[in-house]
């Protein structure tokens, strides 16, 4: 009988237990302020309950199939947050949301700075419109500074060019969506995307994509198009394609001048794209800005 009821308490407590990371695990980062939807409201509670009133003998086996029902509810539950948080986003409207996190709009540091907004568009390589209405390019004010400045050495090699904005902060349940939608290998899928999991520097406001154009509206020439997947992106890549004749040296001259720009105003770039830039590490990023879900 002792033996029965401990064993009861064990798979209680393994039961609960299991709930608990279920609902950690789904959290959408950066949501933090939405509560976690209660576990008595779904088809967890009554699976909870079977697995207490399961035959014992058979505790093993029920368990692990209960468990693994869990285990696809737990989407089902993460797909009602992500409606209930999208929801509460819509009725503030996205950029009221982003400037929650005290992000600003990098024009309203440096007007002259232009911004195309990718992610505002179905012109990205995930084919879809993530940002809706959003025109502007929010950021934490230490990047917006950094570009003021890129646009301030910009102008002392040529007064005739300024920079062009793709994006800047990127919130968590974009990010996830990209991935979610971008169907490849996670090795292949890494190099151009960060791990929604292991959060990116976008997510944190503290990185920028960007490219330089003319300031009648002639985008200089890099040699792909913002989020071209491929080894053409690649600035390890530049001395073997413009040897190969895949790259120009016209397009690598710009691509030079980006980086020139970039990296004395104090950013860094990655080898796999070309328009990325980073403000600080993500380790930095973790540890002094808030996370935007």
């Amino acid at each position: 009988m002792k033996k029965s009821f401990y064993f009861l308490l064990v798979v209680l407590f393994s039961c609960e237990t299991n709930i608990e990371n279920i609902e950690q695990s789904i959290a959408i980062g950066g949501a933090e302020d939405i509560e976690t939807l209660p576990v008595k409201d779904s088809i967890l509670k009554k699976k909870h309950d079977n697995l207490i009133t399961a035959d014992l003998s058979q505790g093993g086996e029920i368990r692990k199939k209960l468990e693994e029902d869990l285990r696809k509810d737990s989407s089902y539950l993460k797909r009602k947050k992500q409606d209930e948080f999208v929801k509460e986003l819509n009725s503030i409207g996205l950029e009221s949301y982003l400037r929650s996190f005290y992000l600003v709009d990098i024009q309203e540091v440096e007007p002259n700075i232009r911004v195309d907004l990718k992610y505002s568009t179905t012109d990205n390589f995930v084919g879809i419109d993530m940002y809706g209405d959003l025109d502007k390019a929010f950021a934490h004010i230490d990047l917006a500074h950094k570009l003021k400045k890129a646009y301030s050495y910009l102008q002392q090699e040529d007064s005739s060019l300024t920079l062009l904005v793709f994006d800047c902060v990127r919130p968590v349940f974009v990010q996830q969506k990209m991935w979610d939608t971008l169907v490849m290998p996670i090795r292949e899928k890494t190099k151009f995307l960060s791990n929604p999991k292991n959060r990116s520097i976008h997510n944190y406001g503290a990185a920028v994509d960007i490219s330089i154009t003319s300031k009648n509206g002639k985008e200089l020439d890099m040699g792909t198009p913002f989020d071209f997947i491929g080894k053409l992106a690649h600035p390890r890549e530049e001395r073997r394609l413009l040897k190969e004749g895949k790259l120009t040296q016209k397009q690598v001259k710009n691509r030079v001048l980006l980086r020139k720009v970039m990296k004395k105003a104090g950013f860094f770039n990655i080898q796999t794209e070309w328009w990325h830039w980073n403000s600080c590490s993500r380790n930095t990023a973790k540890r002094k800005y808030k996370l935007v879900g």
